[in-house]
């Protein structure tokens, strides 16, 4: 077990608070349960059992919590094979505040600054909500004097954006970071960072993939040999940086028009970001004797060399491409900048049309940005990823609802339902002696449904056994059950019932 003092990490700042209410202390208690509309299986499962693997595989401590509040949609599958890999790796899990002062985000986005939401108080005090998870640990560590971490954050993000649910844009939305803090040798960190996103999009079986890669002083060495004006460096990037979402001409456009760069200029950066490959075109761009000019191109293509040696040993070397599109806008990256993307089309198609959710994971190196918030400008290297858990689940429903397959929408394993009128009192009781047995269950809530409403139901859901009651099994004193997807009934004692759906159906997802 890691311990919080060494870490320089504090109790409270060990856990996620945005996924639960209620911190309660050390010990670990049993979970609340409650039934949940959710996929099953591997695509969903139960958010309070969520919550309590991520908190019991971590290495820091064990919390207890009263009451899950998920919004629309279960987050269960992407936070539960996000924390099998980060928990391989983070020392801690860490969290901060969802509002900050102002000052702390701006001037990190780009252009992208428009976008942050600023509140007031009631008091009259400006606050703006997180942008990222990023600046705020930068923060956080300049303000701690924490000079080596790693860790992971899984939290919600603010972005004042128009919505495209379809395409995995929302205004609240929660992203998954994994951090490396500390000066260690060169690409060493980078390289581990990128295995893991690896990882984790092989794991989560989204399609195939591919992670593109560039350098920050490549890009800025490139704009030089191609005559961008230096205070023009930053915005040129933001325009790059829409090639995956837009055509080469209206990027041109956007330059040559709207920004005034020279027309000769923006042709020369198109000659460029339109070069992708591997470690080959490291040696190709290495012989380019307008590149040759500017040292910082070089030296950022010598990094490359040794970040793709290190992907090599990594076994990732086919999922790594080195992309001179891909810019990243935000203003603090200093060193390499990698996407997570599908490969092919970037859209899925869900039946009715295709969902294009653009990157599902980015993020680079950032060494000067600890050093803006500590009172001496001391500077910490750090190199991490932001993965996009509702672009992800995005990607998902549209294949959930592109296939035929049935999927479960509840965790209830047994509906108890009755043949004939006047038996509510007798289907509560026995839906009573289920839940004290730990089985998941339920009744109508009407006190005379339909019989086959009541079957109806159960189909639709997913509940794979059916318990009925009827005026012969009470006399008899048993209990028919019924299987959902054969339709195959069986009667049993009652006393045995619980015995039976346990052994049939409660190992069942």
């Amino acid at each position: 077990m890691i311990d919080p003092h060494r870490t320089k990490l504090s109790l409270q700042q060990c856990h996620i608070p945005e996924l639960y209410d209620g911190f309660q202390g050390y010990n670990c208690p049993a979970i609340h349960r409650h039934t949940c509309k959710q996929l099953q299986g591997d695509k969903m499962m139960s958010i309070s059992q969520l919550l309590f693997n991520i908190l019991e595989q971590s290495w820091i401590i064990k919390y207890e919590w009263k009451e899950v509040k998920d919004g629309t949609k279960s987050l269960a599958m992407a936070f539960n094979k996000y924390a099998v890999y980060l928990n391989k790796q983070a020392e801690v899990s860490s969290a901060h505040h969802k509002a900050e002062q102002p000052e702390t985000l701006t001037g990190k986005y780009g252009e992208d600054s428009k976008l942050i939401y600023d509140l007031a108080d009631q008091g009259g005090e400006l606050l703006s909500l997180r942008y990222d998870l990023t600046v705020p640990f930068a923060r956080y560590l300049a303000m701690k004097k924490i000079s080596n971490i790693k860790r992971y954050h899984i939290a919600k993000v603010y972005r004042r954006d128009n919505p495209a649910m379809t395409r995995g844009r929302f205004r609240e939305f929660y992203q998954c970071d994994f951090d490396i803090a500390g000066a260690y040798d060169l690409m060493i960190p980078d390289a581990e960072v990128v295995k893991i996103v690896a990882e984790i999009l092989t794991e989560l079986k989204l399609g195939d993939f591919v992670i593109k890669v560039n350098h920050r002083k490549f890009l800025d060495g490139m704009m030089l040999c191609c005559g961008v004006p230096e205070d023009k460096f930053r915005t040129i990037c933001s325009s790059i940086d829409k090639l995956d979402k837009t055509f080469w001409g209206d990027v041109r456009s956007e330059m040559v028009d709207e920004k005034g760069l020279d027309a000769v200029t923006a042709d020369k950066i198109g000659d460029y970001v339109k070069l992708n490959g591997g470690a080959q075109l490291i040696d190709q761009l290495l012989t380019d004797p307008r590149l040759c000019e500017q040292k910082a191109a070089v030296d950022a293509l010598e990094e490359m060399k040794v970040f793709f040696k290190y992907c090599g040993l990594f076994n990732i070397i086919d999922k790594v491409v080195f992309d001179l599109s891909l810019a990243r806008g935000l203003d603090y990256y200093t060193g390499l900048i990698y996407e997570g993307i599908l490969k092919g089309s970037e859209t899925v198609s869900d039946g009715k049309g295709t969902v294009g959710v653009g990157s599902i994971a980015g993020g680079g190196r950032y060494d000067d940005l600890v050093g803006m918030f500590h009172p001496k400008g001391k500077k910490v290297p750090c190199v991490g990823v932001s993965i996009g858990i509702e672009r992800i689940f995005s990607i998902i429903e549209a294949k959930v609802n592109a296939s035929e397959e049935k999927i479960r929408t509840t965790q209830t394993q047994v509906m108890v339902v009755s043949a004939q009128k006047n038996m509510l009192e007798e289907r509560m009781k026995l839906c009573n002696d289920l839940w004290r047995a730990d089985i998941k269950a339920e009744i109508s809530y009407k006190q005379n449904p339909k019989f086959l409403s009541q079957l109806q139901y159960a189909e639709e859901n997913g509940i794979p056994c059916v318990a009925i009651l009827g005026k012969d099994e009470l006399e008899n004193g048993v209990v028919k059950l019924r299987n959902t997807s054969t339709r195959e009934e069986v009667e049993v004692a009652r006393a045995d019932c619980i015995t039976e759906i346990k052994k049939a159906y409660q190992s069942k997802p």
